[in-house]
C-alpha cells in the first residue's frame, strides 16, 4: 500500500465534521459498515460492550458513548478480513517480519492457532489440545516456576485476569509484567506512598463541580477523546482549564462536539484551555514547585498581615503529615533552579498559581506525560503535595486524576496483575483456594526483558498486547525475546511480537470485547475496570469470525488445566461459567462483595476509594507529604558531552497504543507518514536544517550501545526548544532499557537523550 505524504496544517477544532468523517471512513473500511454501525450503538452501554480503547468512564447519557478513536478501534477489531493457514503457507515469518505494523494489522482476524515451524519459517496449524500440550511440555520441563514469565495486555478482562494471576502463583511465580509496568506504574506508587491508594480518588461527575482542572503531560484529543467532553463542559460553565503540555495540542485548545449539529456543520466550537503552558520535558514537577513556591509565599504575607491563610490548615492538621519538611524543600529550592528545569518562567508560574488560589474545588489530573521520565514518582507526589496544601480531596469537584490507558489496565492491577503482590491478597487466595503461593516479588516488564537476556527466563505467555513494539531499546528487545524456548500469544490480530519467536513459538487466536462469548453455560459477559474505579459489565453482540477462536478466559483455563490440572480447581468448569470466577474474585478480593448481583446495576458499581473518604492507608493513618528535591539537572553530560536534546515519544491521532490504524496524525498536520520528528523551528535554523529535510536521531548514552533512526522528516512545530516529539514504536529503539523511572522501572520515553544529524536519506515516498 502506498501513502502520499504531505504537510497540511489543520485549522479546525478537534472532533466536529473530521471525527465524522474518520469515523465513517473506518467503519466503511471494516467491509461490515451496517453490523458496526450497530456495534457502535452497543458501545460503552448497558447490556453491551466495553471500549476495546481508552479507560475513560462512561457518562451513561449520551446517545453515542464512543469517540472518533473508539470507533477506529471497534470497527479495527470487528473486521471480517481473517488471516489463516493460507496467509501464512505464502508469507515466512522474515519476510513478515520486513513488513510495517500497519501491514500486520490491516491483514485482519487470526483465525486458528498456530504453531512456528524454524525448519520452514513459516506459521502451520495446530489444534487447542496440542497447543496446550507444547505449554504444558514446557512448563514441566523448567529447573524452577521463576523462568516463567507471564505478560499481560490492559485490554484484558478482570476474569481472564484473574484466573491469569491464579494459575501463574499457583504455579509458583510472581512475574507479571504488563503494560502499566510502562505507562502508569509511576501514578500506582506515587499516589500509594501519599494517600495510601494507588488510584485516582474522582468520580466522573466532579468534573461537572470542579471550578479549575489542571491538566500535566497528556493529550486527550488522541489519547482519550471523550475526555474532551468533560473537559469542554467545564469550560462551557465557567472552570477555569489550565494546561501544562510541552506540545501545543488541538485538542487541548478547541473541541467542536461531533454531537452538536451545529457544531459538526459550521466552524463554531469550544475553547478547552483558559491557560496554556509548554514546560520542557521532564518540568512538571518544578512547574508544580514554582506553583507552591508563589502560594507559599501569599499564604505567609497574608498571616504577617493577621489575614487567614491560603492552606487548609484544618486539613493539614488533621490528615497529613510531613508538611513543614515539604515546605522546608520548598523554600530550599531556587527560583532560578524552577525556570531553568520547568522551561517557564516566574510570571507564568504566578498566574497559574492564582488561578488555583481562587479556585473552591480543583482536579488535578496527568497521564504519561508525567509518569515516563527517571523522577516521575516524585513528580505525581508533588502533584499530591499542591491538592494536600489546600484540602482538595474528598469534596465534590475536587481530587487527583491519573488517566489510564487501556480499558482495563487498572482492572488488571486490582484483580493481581502485579509483579510486587500485598501479603494481604496472597493471604486471601492462600486460604481460599488452600495453596501456598510465591512471596517474592517477580520481574516488572524491563526487569523480564533484562532477565531474558541474561538467558534466565526459558517461556513467555502473553496475554494480548505486543510487547516487542510496545517494550524499549528494540534491538535488545528483540534480542531478549528470542533467547526464549517458547513464546506464546494469546492475540486477536497478527503484530509484530508473533515474529520474534522463540526456538518454538505458539499464537492463540482470541475473541475481542465486540463478540459474542458462548460457553458451556451459554452466552457469558467479562466486566472491566475504568479510570473512575467503576467496574461494568461488557458483552460482545457480534459472531465470532471462526469456530476456532477462544476466549482470552477460556485459553487462560485450557493453559492452567494442562499445566496444573485439577487437583486444585477445575478450570473448565471456570471457563463454562464466568459467575464462578467472580464468585472466587467476590471471596478474595476488597470490593467485590456480591459481585454477580452489582454487575446488574445499570452503568456498574463503584469499587470505592478509601482515601476519596480521607481514610489513608499509610502506616500511620495520614496523607504523606513528600520532601523530595528537584533533579539538579534532568540530564548530566553523558560521556562528556552536554545533551543538546530530549526527545518524548507519542502516539498519531491514526494510532492506539501500538496499533496503528492509518498513516495520518491529523490534529498536527501530518498525512500518510511516520517517520517525521517535531522540533522547534529556531532549533532547526540553528542546525542548518530547512523544514522537511530528513534527520537521523540519535540517542546519547553511557553504556557504549549505538541506538539511532534514520530518515526522519524534521518538522516545525510549536514546542520549546531543546525538545523533540516522534512517534513510537518507531522511535523505541532509542529508548534505553537501562534508563527508567526511580523506583518502577518504567521506561523514560518522554526522556530520552539525543541528537540531531543531517540524514543521507531523501526518499519521500514510503511502501507501507
Amino acid at each position: 500500500m502506498k501513502f502520499k505524504p504531505a504537510i497540511k496544517p489543520y485549522t479546525g477544532a478537534a472532533g466536529g465534521w473530521g471525527s465524522l468523517e474518520a469515523t465513517t471512513r473506518y467503519v466503511i473500511d471494516s467491509k461490515q459498515a451496517f453490523k458496526n454501525i450497530r456495534n457502535l450503538l452497543r458501545v460503552n452501554k448497558s447490556k453491551g460492550f466495553d471500549c476495546p480503547g481508552c479507560a475513560w468512564g462512561d457518562d451513561n447519557t449520551s446517545t453515542f458513548s464512543f469517540c472518533e478513536n473508539g470507533a477506529k478501534a471497534v470497527s479495527w477489531e470487528a473486521t471480517r478480513k481473517g488471516v489463516d493457514e493460507a496467509f501464512f503457507a505464502q508469507r515466512s515469518v522474515s519476510k513478515l517480519y520486513g513488513q510495517s505494523d500497519y501491514f500486520l494489522e490491516y491483514q485482519g482476524r487470526l483465525t486458528r492457532p498456530l504453531r512456528y515451524n524454524a525448519q520452514t519459517d513459516r506459521y502451520v496449524p495446530v489444534s487447542w489440545q496440542d497447543a496446550f500440550a507444547l505449554i504444558a511440555q514446557h512448563l514441566r520441563g523448567l529447573d524452577h516456576p521463576g523462568q516463567l514469565e507471564l505478560y499481560t495486555s490492559g485490554r484484558a478482562s478482570n476474569e481472564a485476569s484473574y484466573l491469569y494471576q491464579l494459575f501463574g502463583r499457583m504455579f509458583g511465580t510472581n512475574n507479571f509484567p504488563d503494560c502499566s509496568n510502562m505507562c502508569h506504574e509511576a501514578s500506582g506508587s506515587g499516589l500509594k506512598q501519599s494517600i495510601g491508594v494507588g488510584k485516582g480518588t474522582i468520580h466522573l461527575d466532579d468534573f461537572e463541580h470542579a471550578d479549575a482542572i489542571f491538566v500535566f503531560g497528556q493529550n486527550p484529543g488522541t489519547n482519550h477523546p471523550r475526555m474532551l467532553h468533560s473537559l469542554r463542559h467545564a469550560a462551557d460553565r465557567g472552570a477555569s482549564i489550565v494546561t501544562f503540555n510541552t506540545l501545543r495540542e488541538r485538542g487541548l485548545e478547541r473541541f467542536a462536539d461531533p454531537q452538536n449539529p451545529l457544531e459538526l456543520l459550521t466552524p463554531k466550537s469550544g475553547r478547552i484551555s483558559s491557560r496554556y503552558f509548554q514546560p520542557n520535558l521532564g518540568g512538571d514537577m518544578a512547574a508544580v514547585r514554582g506553583m507552591v513556591k508563589a502560594l507559599l509565599e501569599t499564604h505567609r504575607r497574608q498571616l504577617a498581615e493577621n489575614l487567614p491563610g491560603l492552606f487548609d490548615d484544618a486539613f493539614i492538621q488533621a490528615h497529613t503529615q510531613g508538611v513543614d519538611d515539604y515546605l522546608a524543600a520548598v523554600d530550599a529550592t531556587s527560583w532560578q533552579h524552577i525556570i531553568r528545569q520547568s522551561g517557564l518562567d516566574e510570571r507564568q508560574l504566578r498566574e497559574a498559581a492564582e488561578i488555583y488560589r481562587h479556585a473552591q474545588r480543583v482536579i488535578c489530573t496527568w497521564a504519561m506525560g508525567v509518569t515516563q521520565h527517571k523522577h516521575s514518582v516524585a513528580t505525581v507526589r508533588e502533584i499530591v503535595n499542591l491538592q494536600l496544601l489546600f484540602g482538595q480531596l474528598g469534596k465534590p469537584g475536587a481530587g487527583l486524576c491519573p488517566v489510564r490507558g487501556h480499558s482495563n489496565v487498572q482492572g488488571n492491577r486490582t484483580m493481581g496483575i502485579d509483579e510486587k503482590p500485598s501479603g494481604a491478597m496472597l493471604d486471601s487466595l492462600a486460604a481460599h483456594f488452600g495453596f501456598t503461593p510465591p512471596r517474592a516479588p517477580g520481574h516488572s516488564t524491563v526487569e523480564a526483558l533484562e532477565a531474558m537476556l541474561r538467558g534466565e527466563i526459558r517461556v513467555l505467555i502473553a496475554l494480548g498486547g505486543n510487547l516487542a513494539a510496545a517494550a524499549p531499546d528494540t534491538a535488545r528487545t528483540e534480542q531478549a525475546i528470542r533467547r526464549c524456548a517458547l513464546t506464546v500469544h494469546i492475540a486477536t490480530k497478527l503484530n509484530r511480537s508473533h515474529l520474534i519467536t522463540g526456538a518454538d513459538a505458539l499464537i492463540l487466536p482470541t475473541l475481542g470485547r465486540t463478540e459474542r462469548d458462548m460457553q458451556a453455560t451459554g452466552s457469558q459477559y467479562v466486566t472491566v475496570e475504568d479510570s473512575f474505579s467503576m467496574v461494568h459489565a461488557s458483552e460482545g453482540v457480534n459472531p465470532p469470525i471462526s469456530a476456532l477462536q477462544r476466549s482470552e478466559t477460556a485459553i487462560v483455563a485450557g493453559i492452567a488445566d494442562a499445566v496444573l490440572g485439577r487437583d486444585k480447581l477445575d478450570w473448565p468448569r471456570l471457563a463454562g461459567d464466568y459467575n464462578l470466577i467472580r464468585d472466587h474474585i467476590a471471596a478474595t478480593l476488597p470490593g467485590f462483595t456480591d459481585f454477580n448481583r452489582r454487575c446488574e446495576q445499570p452503568g456498574g458499581f463503584y469499587l470505592g476509594n478509601a482515601a476519596a473518604e480521607l481514610r489513608f492507608n499509610t502506616p500511620d493513618g495520614k496523607a504523606r507529604f513528600s520532601a523530595a528535591v528537584l533533579p539538579a539537572t534532568l540530564f548530566p553530560q553523558i560521556d562528556g558531552q552536554a545533551v543538546p536534546f530530549t526527545l518524548q515519544t507519542l502516539r498519531s491521532h491514526d494510532q492506539y497504543n501500538t496499533t496503528i490504524y492509518g498513516m495520518d496524525d491529523r490534529y498536527r498536520g501530518v498525512y500518510g507518514q511516520r517517520d517525521v520528528v517535531f522540533v522547534n523551528a529556531e532549533d532547526l535554523a540553528a542546525l542548518g536544517l530547512a523544514d522537511g529535510d530528513r534527520v537521523d536521531i540519535e540517542t546519547l548514552w553511557h553504556d557504549g550501545v549505538s541506538r539511532k533512526v534514520s530518515g526522519f522528516k524534521a518538522i516545525s512545530y510549536d514546542i520549546p526548544r531543546g525538545n523533540l516529539a516522534a512517534y513510537y514504536p518507531e522511535t523505541n529503539p532509542l529508548v534505553p532499557l537501562s534508563s527508567f523511572g526511580d523506583g518502577t522501572h518504567t521506561p523514560t520515553s518522554k526522556s530520552v537523550p539525543v541528537r540531531l544529524v543531517r540524514s543521507p536519506v531523501t526518499a519521500d515516498a514510503r511502501i507501507i
